[in-house]
C-alpha cells in the first residue's frame, strides 16, 4: 500500500499534465463530432476525405519547414529513405480510420457506433504488447476495466435519454466501424512507436505529407461528384475550416501524449468525449444532464489514475521495428525518469568516431612529415 501511494504522489505532477492534455484531446474529437454533425446538415451528403484533406495539408505545410530548419535536409532524407514504408502505413491506415468510422455513421446506430468505437482500446492494448513489448501491469488492467466501466454508463445514459437512430444498414454500419476503429488502434500504436524515436514535428509533418497524397487520391475517386455537385455556403466553409483548425491541434498533441504516457492511455482519455458532447447538448439543444453521465465521467477519470499508478517504462520495453534497429541522425530516446526527449547514443558513437578519425588522420599526417623529412635527409 505504501509503494502504491508513493507512486501517486511522485507521479501526480505529470499525471495532471497528461490528464490534461487527454481532455483536451478529448475535447477536440467532441467538437470535430459536432462540426461534422452540422456539415452532414448542411450538405446532406457526407463526405470524410474532403473534410480530412484540409487537416494532413495543414500538418504538411506547417511541420515540414519545421523540420527541415531544425534537422536539417539531409538528416529528414536519410530518416524517410531507410523507413518510409513506416510512415505511408502510419498514414494510411490514419486515412482510412478517419473514412470509415465518420462513414460508419451514417449507416449504422448510434449504440452500434459507440459500442464498437471501443473496440480500438483492445486493439490498442494487444498491438502494444506485441509490437512495442509493453508489460502491463495489474494496476494498468484495472484500470482500463474501470474506464470502461465509464463508458458503459455514459452508452446508457444515452440510451435512456433515447438518443439512439434507426439503422440504415446495420451489417455494412457496423463493418465499418470495426474497420475504422482498428485503423485507429494501428494508427496510434504505430504513431507512438515513431514519436519515441524521432521529434514529433517531423512524424507529423510526413503523416501530412502522405496524407494528403493518399487522401487527395481518395477524395478524387469516391467524392469527386460529391464535391462537384455542393454548393458552398458560407456555413459549409465555416464549418469546413472550423473542422480542419481543431483536427490540427489534435494531431499537433497527440504525439506529445503518446511520448509523455502511451496510446492506451490516449484512447482511455478520449472516452471523456461523449460527455463533453452532452455539455455541447446541453447550451445548443437544451439537454439535461443526469447523474449517470456525472458518475461515468468520474469513473473514468479513477480509470485513468489507476491505470498511472505503475506506468510501464518505456523505451526500455520497447521493440526495435525493421528501419529502426540501426540508429540514424536525428533519432531520439524519452527519458524514463522526466519523459524528455533527449539525443539517442547514436550522437556519441558519432562523436567517437569523429574522434577516432581525427586521430588517425593527424597520425597520417604526422607519418607524412617523417617520410618526407627521411628523404630530405637522404638527399
Amino acid at each position: 500500500m505504501a509503494i502504491v501511494i508513493g507512486n501517486v504522489v511522485g507521479n501526480w505532477q505529470h499525471f495532471a499534465v497528461i490528464l490534461v492534455i487527454g481532455q483536451i484531446l478529448s475535447l477536440c474529437i467532441t467538437s470535430t463530432s459536432v462540426i461534422s454533425n452540422k456539415l452532414a446538415e448542411y450538405q446532406n451528403v457526407t463526405v470524410p476525405n474532403f473534410q480530412s484533406f484540409l487537416v494532413y495539408a495543414l500538418l504538411l505545410v506547417v511541420y515540414m519547414p519545421v523540420a527541415l530548419v531544425r534537422l536539417g535536409p539531409r538528416v529528414v532524407w536519410e530518416n524517410i529513405r531507410q523507413r518510409f514504408y513506416w510512415y505511408v502505413l502510419l498514414a494510411a491506415v490514419d486515412v482510412e480510420g478517419n473514412y470509415f468510422v465518420i462513414k460508419a455513421y451514417s449507416y449504422t446506430s448510434l449504440l452500434s457506433c459507440m459500442l464498437l468505437d471501443t473496440w480500438t482500446l483492445p486493439c490498442v492494448v494487444v498491438l502494444s504488447f506485441f509490437m512495442l513489448k509493453v508489460r502491463y501491469r495489474w494496476t494498468q488492467i484495472l484500470g482500463v476495466l474501470v474506464c470502461l466501466g465509464g463508458m458503459g454508463l455514459l452508452i446508457k445514459g444515452d440510451m435512456d435519454a433515447g438518443k439512439n437512430y434507426k439503422a440504415v444498414d446495420v451489417v455494412k454500419g457496423d463493418i465499418f466501424m470495426l474497420i475504422g476503429a482498428t485503423c485507429y488502434a494501428l494508427s496510434n500504436t504505430l504513431e507512438e512507436f515513431i514519436v519515441r524515436h524521432r521529434p514529433q514535428y517531423e512524424t507529423v509533418a510526413w503523416l501530412g505529407f502522405f496524407g494528403t497524397i493518399i487522401n487527395g487520391v481518395q477524395m478524387g475517386i469516391i467524392e469527386h461528384s460529391a464535391l462537384s455537385n455542393m454548393v458552398w455556403t458560407k456555413e459549409i466553409v465555416g464549418c469546413t475550416i472550423g473542422f480542419g483548425l481543431v483536427m490540427f491541434v489534435l494531431y499537433s498533441l497527440a504525439p506529445f501524449l503518446f511520448r509523455m504516457s502511451s496510446a492506451t492511455f490516449y484512447n482511455l482519455s478520449i472516452m471523456t468525449s461523449d460527455f463533453y458532447g452532452l455539455i455541447f447538448a446541453k447550451y445548443m439543444f437544451h439537454d439535461k444532464i443526469t447523474p449517470i453521465y456525472a458518475g461515468a465521467f468520474t469513473m473514468i477519470v479513477v480509470g485513468l489514475l489507476v491505470y498511472h499508478v505503475f506506468p510501464y517504462k518505456c523505451p526500455e520495453h520497447m521493440a526495435r521495428l525493421p528501419g529502426f534497429r540501426e540508429q540514424l541522425p536525428g533519432d531520439v530516446e524519452i527519458s524514463p525518469g522526466t519523459h524528455r526527449m533527449v539525443a539517442s547514443s547514436n550522437s556519441s558513437i558519432a562523436s567517437s568516431r569523429r574522434t577516432s578519425m581525427d586521430s588517425s588522420s593527424a597520425k597520417s599526417v604526422r607519418s607524412v612529415a617523417v617520410n618526407a623529412e627521411h628523404r630530405d635527409t637522404l638527399v
